[in-house]
């Protein structure tokens, strides 16, 4: 390592130490509340795929499953700040014409499976989709009064598989942030302990989920922005192959290389409504997949890496999530009679870097990050950071960080080419190492859930699911129970491209035989 890449390193870390201390000073004076109870009504505790079945024979009218819920958000949100906008009113509505529609007896159980899947069925939705007459801001404040006139493709076609929508939830400014917080709506908490982050940029929607407010929602991911909030909240949350699922009717939308980076999916609270909901958001590309496929796991490769190889940019991994990742492979090779083989795929170690490259390797097309703030005005970002210093800045730190950094990814030119050939190198690998039959084991982040602001001093720990979306690969975080502190531990579940199957498979697996969502309790 040369001198200059020594002390930037030491620069870095002395920086971050600084900023953790300063924020864990802050934190003993911070607010704290009790935390939440764990849902009591049964009707919370029913897996969508159940709770549409059961809606459909007429043995619980869906009218009443929704009011569960709503009454749920009610007594929990004023804690989490999770769900930012409504639709109560409309959603009861909806959900009175569904119960009509059974009782009439016009289309047998069949019929109604076919046709709604998800027939009465409450969904929520990340505040950046457009859902009709719903704010769709993405935390921006010149767009606070934006209201939506229709649906976004994947709100459409759950709508019409029956779903209820039941309002919007938070997420980070511009959705470029892993923490959930913005000068429109605020700061989301986390159900299992208010004074750790929900994660970004789908983070309202994980915490909506795992405080039994909602069963299944809708997440984008650019850079880990399902899996990282469903792995804070103890969820499920599914980034598909690249390209299966449409990403129309988001805000910001991705341009040139970025297209194919970004991708929208499931996030669910139990596992088996994974592929329900999947196959509901991708439509006709869902024949491009083997959803319907028999998966016998016990015929299939399995690999473990604990670590990215020591990227110089990212934390190391908390020692309790390696021996949650360990404790996965004992699981799975006395219940499946399999070898989990560990390895170290060398490049990966540059994840950070292979990421950043592929968000400006064509950074010409489309807006610039900062021109998404500006939203049609002008913004400097030198003098946005200087605005919020003194409290007079319409952003939050994060976007105004990125914004500063964003010209600098396109200094070096020849280094960004060298990451982008060591992503296609690492993308061939992988495929090649996994095959159509293969999963690797990896870990979802480095840290448990940090304290609110922390992030601010290990930007970079995002890495972990970054890369995937990089390599198109589909992956699957599953929660894997809680930690000496009572924050999800989590893990990823990852295969080559369009086997979404085998990922899929092995997460049911583990919710039946190991450990699925655990509901927060008093904290």
């Amino acid at each position: 390592m040369s001198i200059s890449r020594r002390v930037l390193v030491f620069v870095m870390r002395a920086f971050s130490w600084f900023l953790l201390t300063v924020i864990h000073f802050i934190s003993i004076f911070s607010w704290k509340h009790a935390g939440l109870s764990p849902p009591r009504d049964p009707l919370l505790l029913i897996p969508a795929s159940v709770l549409a079945e059961r809606i459909r024979r007429g043995e619980v009218k869906s009218s009443v499953v929704v009011q569960s819920f709503i009454s749920r958000i009610r007594e929990v949100n004023p804690t989490i700040n999770a769900l930012v906008y409504d639709r109560f009113d409309e959603a009861l509505r909806e959900a009175k014409a569904v119960d009509d529609l059974v009782s009439s007896g016009t289309q047998d159980e069949a019929t109604l499976k076919e046709t709604y899947p998800l027939l009465g069925v409450p969904l929520t939705v990340k505040e950046a989709f457009a859902l009709q007459g719903m704010p769709q801001s993405s935390g921006l404040l010149s767009r606070r009064s934006l209201r939506s006139e229709n649906d976004a493709a994947v709100v459409s076609r759950l709508k019409r598989a029956g779903a209820i929508p039941l309002g919007v939830t938070n997420c980070s400014e511009l959705c470029m942030w892993y923490e959930s917080s913005n000068n429109v709506y605020g700061r989301s908490r986390n159900p299992y302990n208010p004074q750790h982050i929900v994660g970004g940029s789908s983070g309202g929607e994980g915490c909506i989920i795992a405080a039994g407010g909602s069963v299944i929602g809708v997440g984008s991911d650019i850079g880990g922005s399902i899996r990282m909030p469903a792995y804070f909240n103890g969820i499920y949350g599914h980034k598909p192959t690249s390209g299966i699922v449409p990403n129309e009717g988001q805000f910001p939308d991705a341009h040139g290389s970025r297209t194919e980076l970004l991708c929208t999916g499931p996030m669910c609270r139990y596992a088996v409504d994974l592929p329900l909901v999947l196959k509901v958001m991708a439509g006709k590309n869902v024949q491009k997949l083997s959803l319907n496929k028999e998966v016998s796991l016990h015929r299939l490769k399995f690999f473990s890496m604990e670590n990215d190889g020591g990227c110089l940019f990212v934390s190391p991994v908390d020692k309790e999530l390696v021996q949650a990742q360990r404790r996965v492979v004992k699981h799975l090779e006395a219940a499946l009679g399999v070898s989990v083989e560990p390895i170290n795929i060398h490049n990966l170690r540059y994840s950070f870097q292979i990421w950043s490259a592929a968000m400006s390797s064509d950074g010409s097309k489309g807006q610039s990050f900062a021109d998404l703030m500006a939203n049609g005005n002008s913004m400097w970002p030198s003098f946005e950071l200087l605005k919020w210093v003194f409290g007079l800045s319409k952003h939050t730190l994060p976007a105004i960080g990125l914004a500063l950094t964003e010209k600098l990814a396109n200094l070096n030119p020849k280094g960004n080419a060298k990451m982008i050939q060591k992503g296609k190198s690492l993308k061939e690998e992988l495929n090649s190492l996994l095959g159509d039959d293969g999963i690797l084991l990896y870990p979802s982040h480095s840290k448990i859930a940090p304290k609110h602001n922390e992030p601010l001093a290990m930007p970079f720990n995002f890495a972990y699911t970054g890369i995937i979306n990089v390599l198109g690969l589909p992956v699957t975080q599953c929660p894997l129970g809680l930690s000496e502190s009572g924050l999800p531990l989590g893990i990823q579940i990852i295969s080559s491209q369009h086997n979404d199957h085998l990922t899929l498979a092995l997460a049911q697996h583990l919710e039946k035989s190991l450990v699925g969502w655990t509901p927060p309790g008093n904290i």
